[in-house]
């Protein structure tokens, strides 16, 4: 029925007689035809149906079922991943949700496991002479190929200054360079990092461009043959031990034939960077001049000498996709995210516990997934778009399941709305506040505003904007295709308790327990304030899902070029 005929239908009873028996008829006419367009649940996207199905308990259930000890830590490729996607099939099919992927409920993510072997030490000689550097001690080194040796034999190094470029900015670290064949050397973090103007990048908030991964993958495209990262704990937000732990340890990658991929991947201290620096024949203060717009490169009369021994294996994990088609936009997706794995068994911790049980670090997450299947299937009326639930595989090892599935996308990245990912929960109490992430990149920042403003809450902001947490979670592979996706962050200030007791909460945490052993369920655990996270998170995808509307990139994201690429396609 069009949306004005009860108005047309009173427009035309002002006009009747009072006594007239016609009068009684429409009257009684109209009175049914507008109970039936009141009726409950024809559309729910601004109703609260479905919110009293979320439950710390049955999210409790799941926690303990994905991080017990009989998982192993749900790494790829052992039996702990087995597990993990059996049980998760079979809680989707329990939810009643639709296999995802055709007939099935797994997509497969096909993976290379690359044990990296470097040399000890790296020669670089110029004419000053010859130097060693220490390899775990200065610098740390790998491999995405998988060559049984990478011999890298007198390569020329080009310091690059941020090895970034971005038209968008007016930016470009490789204008006029060649660095085919070479080792580039370059800065983590953004140009408007170390020298605070706001003018630069945005300032100290981290972009896409500050992000190593980043700048390996440009280097790469570059024709470079290898790319060092040069550390500063302040710019990373981590120190350069946790880049040792890496060193002679496997990483997966995705298997992807047509890739260009470096032949060494690598980070260096400061120091030994400034090293390299005056045996090419540079002065150390160019490191500073690479904030300035215009800055030139600098290739150094240096080369260095190394290599890479490698054991490969490879094999396929899985993504486990479910769905709920849309009754009148099935063409048009919402997805929400979380990944499925962790670390598996590793070294020992002081205790001698070696599983890395990762319940909050994502058990929770994967939980709420769960229940997001949930609440979705308890609604009376079903939604206009196609709802689709993704638990992903690898994002401990780089995001992988997720880059794979923005690579081979299941439904189309152009009419993919938008993807709410969930990367753990809140396990200390309600909060005023929630956390966003990434502010200033899409409409997702002003819809979760609102939403969260309806439910008394306010929007907080991340305060170490300059660590790029937009850029270290799953919905960031969906970004980079160009898709508007969020991560909603943890906020801090508890109700009854205040900031402080929520920040060292999740200090706490960050210092004891993520990824270590000790990340457990515990019962001490309160899960009212995840209840309100995803219950928002719930809002929010119902709000989109009951409409025809498009969340866009904000002006001057990096990422609105490659949405407005499929624009065309929505239309």
């Amino acid at each position: 029925m069009p949306e004005n005929y009860t108005g047309s239908v009173n427009y035309h009873l002002i006009n009747l007689k009072p006594q007239s028996v016609y009068t009684k008829l429409f009257t009684a006419i109209t009175a049914v035809l507008m109970l039936a367009s009141c009726t409950p649940h024809e559309k729910t996207g601004a109703d609260d149906e479905g919110l009293s199905v979320f439950n710390a308990d049955s999210l409790v259930k799941h926690i303990k079922v994905l991080a017990s000890d009989s998982f192993q830590g749900r790494k790829p490729f052992t039996e702990g991943e087995v597990r993990t996607i059996a049980y998760l099939q079979d809680q989707f099919k329990a939810a009643g949700l639709e296999p995802g992927n055709g007939n099935s409920y797994l997509q497969d993510v096909p993976m290379i496991d690359i044990l990296s072997q470097p040399d000890p030490v790296m020669q670089v000689q110029s004419p000053k002479g010859t130097l060693q550097l220490k390899g775990f001690d200065e610098y740390v080194l790998s491999t995405p190929k998988t060559d049984p040796v990478i011999s890298l034999d007198k390569v020329p190094v080009v310091f690059a200054g941020y090895g970034v470029v971005a038209p968008e900015y007016n930016w470009n670290d490789y204008a006029g360079l060649d660095v085919k064949g070479k080792i580039v050397m370059v800065l983590v973090n953004d140009p408007g990092f170390n020298n605070g103007d706001t003018t630069l990048f945005k300032g100290k908030t981290m972009t896409y461009y500050g992000r190593w991964t980043y700048k390996f993958e440009e280097a790469a495209r570059q024709g470079a043959r290898g790319c060092l990262v040069i550390h500063s704990t302040a710019a990373a937000s981590y120190p350069f031990s946790v880049l040792q732990n890496g060193w002679n340890t496997s990483a997966l990658r995705l298997d992807n034939k047509n890739e260009s991929l470096l032949d060494a991947e690598g980070w260096i201290t400061m120091d030994a960077a400034k090293k390299l620096l005056v045996a090419g024949g540079q002065d150390t203060s160019i490191i500073a001049k690479a904030d300035i717009r215009g800055f030139k490169p600098a290739p150094l009369n240096a080369t260095v000498s190394t290599h890479i021994r490698t054991k490969v294996t490879y094999n396929k994990s899985h993504n486990v996709i479910g769905k709920i088609t849309g009754t009148k936009y099935p063409n048009e997706y919402i997805l929400y995210t979380a990944h499925w794995d962790h670390l598996g068994i590793g070294k020992p911790d002081a205790t001698g516990d070696s599983i890395y049980n990762g319940a909050l670090d994502n058990a929770s997450g994967t939980a709420g997934l769960l229940e997001f299947a949930r609440a979705w299937k308890s609604l009376k009326t079903p939604p206009e778009r196609t709802i689709v639930f993704l638990a992903v595989t690898g994002e401990e090892q780089g995001l992988l399941g997720s880059a794979y599935y923005a690579q081979h996308p299941v439904y189309p990245v152009a009419t993919t709305v938008t993807v709410l990912n969930v990367d753990e929960v809140n396990n200390y109490g309600k909060t005023k506040d929630v956390m966003l992430i990434g502010n200033g990149q899409s409409d997702m920042d002003d819809i979760l505003k609102e939403e969260a403003e309806k439910r008394g809450r306010y929007i907080s902001y991340d305060a170490s904007p300059e660590a790029g947490h937009y850029f270290r979670s799953d919905h960031f592979s969906f970004a980079k295709a160009g898709i508007p996706a969020s991560g909603q962050g943890l906020g801090i200030d508890v109700i009854g308790k205040g900031k402080d007791y929520g920040r060292k909460m999740q200090e706490a945490f960050n210092a004891q327990h993520y990824h270590a052993p000790s990340d457990q369920y515990n019962a001490s655990w309160d899960l009212s304030g995840a209840i309100d996270d995803l219950q928002l998170m719930f809002l929010i995808g119902k709000r989109l899902a009951y409409s025809h509307t498009w969340p866009g990139w904000k002006q001057g994201s990096e990422f609105k070029a490659e949405r407005d690429k499929t624009a065309a396609e929505r239309k």
